[in-house]
């Protein structure tokens, strides 16, 4: 099969390549996805997953990516739940062989059904964006009714989700990005747009709940824009400055196959709009990680096409 893979550390984005690798193994409880779109993180080389296995061993030439979806091709030993021909998205797990590739071995409890309505590239941008979003916002934020959310990068995959997420539920949005992010941002519902090109971060006012993806100097600033009992949450390193009144937390999303086929049905209602920006080949991955022009909402690769029709 073809995948993009990576060999050398110390190459960085010039180390992506298009080559050739061996159909891969479907172990206990695993399935094999023939993959139809993926989404990748353009920080995915920098983490140590990426490099080696979970035993600390040296597992390249590995693939990035942990978003994908597509059709069920095979199922490991003892894998229910799921079953050959269905359309499946999710994520593939950190320290294994990823989404970049025309076929990848997940976890079956790590991937939902997804309905036959919903397209493959709608799906692909789902599982990191919508599940950091969802679990910032409520597990860690507890955002509630009534309260007011400061969403930093909010034109991003997982900003863009984060804001219709907290509309929905009642909360007032700041969102905050740059100077071209306002349009987008303005029509995903934002109460309040921001611009850090032009505007301070303390211009945005007190809020709930702070949602971060973007860390550095606008992470350490945000403290002070919490609320008594609120919380700063962040994705990006643990924060350094806290909070004087409230709680402050850093995490890494998790699997949840229950919420993923809550944020399909969302999809398929008209409740969620993932925002995807550019659409390429799996050829064009390497460039994707390193684009030369920046544009609103998640990039998606296009693996295959959808040859099973509606069939669910």
């Amino acid at each position: 099969m073809q995948a993009i893979t990576v060999r050398d550390r110390d190459a960085g984005l010039a180390g992506l390549s298009l080559t050739d690798l061996p159909y891969p193994h479907a172990a206990e409880n695993d399935v094999i996805v023939r993959v139809h779109a993926a989404g990748f993180t353009p920080g995915e080389l920098d983490w140590p997953g990426t490099w080696t296995d979970r035993a600390g061993r040296d597992r390249t030439p590995s693939v990035p990516g942990h978003e994908l979806s597509g059709v069920v091709e095979e199922l490991g030993f003892g894998t229910t739940g799921l079953s050959v021909g269905q359309r499946v998205f999710g994520l593939a797990d950190w320290a294994r062989d990823g989404s970049l590739a025309e076929y990848a071995a997940v976890e079956a409890r790590n991937l939902a059904p997804l309905p036959a309505d919903v397209d493959h590239t709608l799906a692909a941008a789902l599982p990191i964006s919508g599940l950091t979003a969802w679990q910032g916002l409520f597990d860690h934020g507890r955002l509630a009714t009534g309260q007011t959310v400061l969403i930093h990068g909010v034109a991003g995959g997982v900003g863009s989700i984060a804001v219709q997420l907290a509309r929905e539920a009642g909360a007032r949005v700041i969102g905050t990005g740059r100077s071209a992010d306002r349009d987008t941002a303005l029509a995903l519902g934002v109460d309040t747009f921001l611009d850090l090109q032009t505007e301070k971060v303390e211009d945005a006012g007190e809020a709930d709940v702070v949602f971060d993806v973007i860390g550095g100097d606008v992470l350490d600033r945000s403290a002070a824009l919490v609320r008594a009992s609120g919380t700063l949450v962040t994705i990006v390193v643990p924060p350094k400055v806290r909070p004087k009144d409230g709680r402050a937390i850093f995490f890494v999303v998790e699997p949840d196959r229950a919420r993923l086929t809550d944020l399909a049905t969302r999809v398929r209602d008209g409740r969620l709009k993932p925002v995807v920006g550019a659409v390429r080949p799996l050829a064009e991955a390497p460039a994707a990680f390193a684009p030369t022009t920046r544009t609103p909402g998640k990039t998606i690769i296009r693996v295959a096409e959808d040859r099973t029709g509606a069939s669910s």
